[in-house]
């Protein structure tokens, strides 16, 4: 009975793990670009010792297997596209497909991001919303008139003296072998791991890559009604787990009093 405790103890770990992820999807539901997080189980067992002392004891057939309860294995980023939202702003971007925007960090690493608005900074270098340069680095320039972003990367600018535009530089986009692996850092931008495997490069529309949307937003990928679904079925697995915890406990209670 006091493996009941414990086993049902995991349980109201890992559904208390899907409640506050479930928490966070929906808190960012109007997020741009947010990309909800998925819980998934794996079960614990334990090989116990033989039934029996049988020269066969190495067959697994001998051995008992006893569940240990619940574990958590991964934490996942599922990267399905949100909705593209217009907002006819220029410097607005978003990916129509698969991919991302690679930048440099704060502290010189790559990150990856999903688009959303981007600036110009002080030096004319296209850079995202929180001033990250863009690679590879664009020169835009701080006189610029116009920018257009087509949908296969490439940056058209023109200045305030110039007639036509001119290509300013490419945008390329970059893809993982698991991209569900990917270090989500905040802001929507994510780091590559050893899971995820290194970034792989190509250019917007070619090699099963996503192109370029200008004036459009991304959207959360946040469905309201299944992360209400799924609240109300960890709740009540974690009810659940708090009733068999409850019986243990009474169990032991009456044990201990059966001398009285």
């Amino acid at each position: 009975m006091s493996d009941a405790l414990f086993i049902a103890a995991t349980g109201m770990h890992t559904q208390q793990k899907s409640v506050d992820t479930i928490a966070n999807n929906l808190a960012n539901v109007n997020t741009p670009g947010f990309k909800k997080g998925r819980v998934s189980f794996e079960d614990l067992v334990s090989n116990e010792v033989s039934r029996v002392n049988r020269k066969d004891d190495t067959d697994s057939a001998s051995r008992i297997w006893r569940g240990n309860g619940v574990g958590i294995f991964s934490l996942a980023q599922i990267f399905t596209a949100g909705e593209l939202k217009k907002t006819d702003m220029p410097m607005d971007i978003a990916i129509q497909g698969n991919g991302f925007i690679e930048m440099t960090g704060v502290d010189g690493s790559s990150v990856f991001g999903r688009g959303g608005t981007m600036r110009i900074n002080a030096d004319g270098f296209l850079t995202n919303a929180d001033g990250l340069l863009v690679k590879p680095n664009i020169h835009i320039g701080k006189d610029a008139k116009s920018v257009t972003i087509q949908a296969d990367g490439r940056v058209m600018v023109q200045g305030q003296d110039q007639a036509t535009a001119r290509e300013a530089g490419r945008l390329e986009l970059t893809h993982f072998s698991d991209p569900s692996a990917l270090l989500a850092l905040g802001n929507s931008l994510y780091q590559p791991t050893v899971r995820s495997g290194d970034a792989m490069f190509g250019k917007p529309g070619e090699d099963g890559l996503g192109t370029l949307a200008q004036g459009f937003i991304e959207a959360s990928n946040v469905n309201l009604i299944e992360e209400m679904v799924g609240l109300m079925a960890a709740q009540r697995a974690y009810e659940s787990n708090v009733k068999v915890i409850q019986a243990a406990d009474e169990m032991l209670a009456m044990s201990n009093n059966l001398r009285k």
